[in-house]
């Protein structure tokens, strides 16, 4: 049924309009979360357009924040409802993604520079003494995680909840060189998963193992090129020097040297601290080195085993009031499971052949 205007609605002058309609929110957003946004919605259409989509992002999307802003809030909620009607994402029907759940909520454990150059040089030590296996050709670099990312972040008549993914599990691998891969992310892809393959050159934002392998291994000239090449991405060039070097510890595999000299690079970044007590997306009990986005508010942390030191998984805490996210609110965590190197795409580690 169309609706007819009445001669009253044909009347209102920009006034009346004013006075009936609330107030609209602020429209602004700042670049990085515009792009993240628009990385969101391309995500969520390339998912449910019946065509195959392009090769995706070789690691996860960074969060979206959705708050207040009317026209965008609109265009994301079209996305949803779209996926909602055509009920899945991707070319099978039947896989259908699951909805999102509210956001845990925790206590905001304090941070502190004190023990960070002794804490850092434990988990440098075990990075280098670790045996890390190396790729060859025709092989894949196998990553299992657990893992929620933030969904939305919805307003509503004073109320608001901060919603994210349900804690999922999602493989990845990828060849040495960057340019074959496979993601495997039951809920959020076609059922068997899709295709990583590229043919975009490796980057600090797009790695492989090959191009880990030509960075610097010393700790300050590490840290110059993170700077320079991440030069006004990000809410700030530290914030975003912190984000990029942990991209690399998640889901990929580094040479053993160069993940140690990643550990003391990020200690060089000002206002990195250590936090005695971080949980992974696992439950595992960790410590570790994080960083507040001044503008955001909230805290990412790279979590590590308190005895050996060892990488466990990442966790993002809102730690400051905004966007009517309430501190303590958990935005995304992950877990890393498994780590290994396999003889073909697909393949498990331990399995004979490959698994479809």
């Amino acid at each position: 049924m169309i609706r007819k205007k009445s001669r009253r609605e044909e009347s209102l002058d920009h006034a009346e309009l004013a006075r009936l309609l609330p107030a609209p929110g602020d429209p602004h957003l700042s670049l990085d979360r515009h792009l993240l946004l628009e990385e969101h919605l391309m995500n969520e259409i390339q998912r449910t357009a019946p065509a195959p989509a392009p090769a995706p992002s070789r690691r996860p999307a960074r969060r979206v924040l959705l708050i207040g802003v009317p026209v965008t809030a609109a265009a994301l909620a079209g996305a949803f409802a779209f996926t909602a009607l055509t009920g899945s994402g991707g070319s099978d029907p039947a896989a259908a993604t699951p909805p999102p759940v509210e956001a845990p909520v925790v206590r905001i454990e304090p941070g502190s520079t004190a023990q960070l150059a002794s804490t850092v040089e434990h988990i440098a030590a075990a990075a280098s003494a670790s045996k890390t296996p190396e790729p060859g050709p025709g092989q894949y670099i196998y990553i299992k995680s657990k893992v929620s990312y933030l969904s939305v972040s919805h307003t509503d008549t004073d109320k608001s909840k901060t919603l994210v993914q349900p804690l999922h599990i999602r493989e990845a691998w990828n060849s040495p060189d960057g340019k074959q891969g496979w993601l495997d992310e039951p809920g959020y892809h076609p059922k068997g998963g899709i295709t990583l393959d590229s043919d975009v050159e490796s980057s600090l934002n797009a790695p492989s193992y090959d191009y880990l392998k030509t960075l610097p291994t010393d700790p300050d000239a590490l840290l110059k090129k993170i700077y320079k090449e991440t030069k006004g991405q990000g809410n700030s060039p530290d914030q975003e020097a912190f984000t990029t070097v942990g991209d690399l510890l998640g889901e990929q595999l580094a040479p053993a040297k160069l993940n140690a000299a990643l550990y003391r690079a990020a200690a060089k970044i000002p206002g990195v601290v250590v936090v005695d007590h971080a949980q992974d997306a696992a439950g595992r009990e960790g410590i570790a080195l994080a960083h507040v986005d001044q503008k955001s508010g909230d805290r990412t942390e790279w979590i590590f085993d308190p005895k050996t030191y060892a990488y466990l998984g990442s966790r993002a805490v809102q730690v400051k009031q905004a966007d009517d996210i309430k501190p303590g609110t958990v935005l995304e965590y992950t877990a890393v499971l498994e780590r290994a190197v396999v003889d073909a795409q697909k393949q498990r580690p331990g399995a004979q052949g490959t698994d479809a």
